[in-house]
């Protein structure tokens, strides 16, 4: 007999920026600027990270290619590096992320790859704090999830190291 895990997240989806905080608003408005400077010269795939932190700082990242593949950094582990460096002891409590493309329309919001969304839930096990994380694409729609482990529910942490 087999047992059954069911895991429950759930995403809020709005339809217009207008819906969100202001200071989200402006976070999403940061990221987007920061989209504009990708370096994505291979995919032309740009996206922007605008991260807000604790103390109201906000450290932003866009997606730096390399014709070494994979050699390049996506957008928002640009970010969450930066931040950790510039601001070791400050947790982050929003991650808004972008994304434009010049050979694609991205009528939804995309979510980060895998290696992103492991060191998102890696700072929020770090500071003990859940991230929001805001995303948007080409279109108005956005999606607002609550904590970085709803993204990533079966995430490897520190604990898995635990020597027994």
């Amino acid at each position: 007999m087999s047992n059954s895990v069911e895991i429950v997240f759930s995403i809020e989806v709005l339809e217009s920026a207008a819906e969100l905080s202001s200071e989200d608003q402006s976070l999403l408005e940061i990221a987007y600027k920061a989209l504009k400077d990708a370096y994505a010269p291979y995919s032309k795939f740009n996206v922007g990270t605008a991260l807000l932190l604790k103390n109201g700082e906000v450290v932003i990242g866009n997606n730096q290619e390399n014709v070494a593949y994979p050699s390049g950094l996506c957008a928002e582990r640009v970010a969450l590096f930066a931040a950790g460096a510039q601001y070791p002891d400050i947790p982050v409590t929003t991650i808004a992320i972008t994304a434009q493309s010049d050979t694609v329309s991205i009528d939804e919001p995309l979510a980060p790859c895998g290696a992103c969304r492991q060191v998102m839930c890696e700072t929020e096990n770090r500071y003990g704090q859940k991230i929001k994380v805001l995303l948007k694409g080409d279109a108005d729609k956005i999606y607002v999830i609550n904590s970085v482990s709803d993204i990533l529910p079966l995430s490897f942490t520190p604990d898995k190291l635990a020597v027994k």
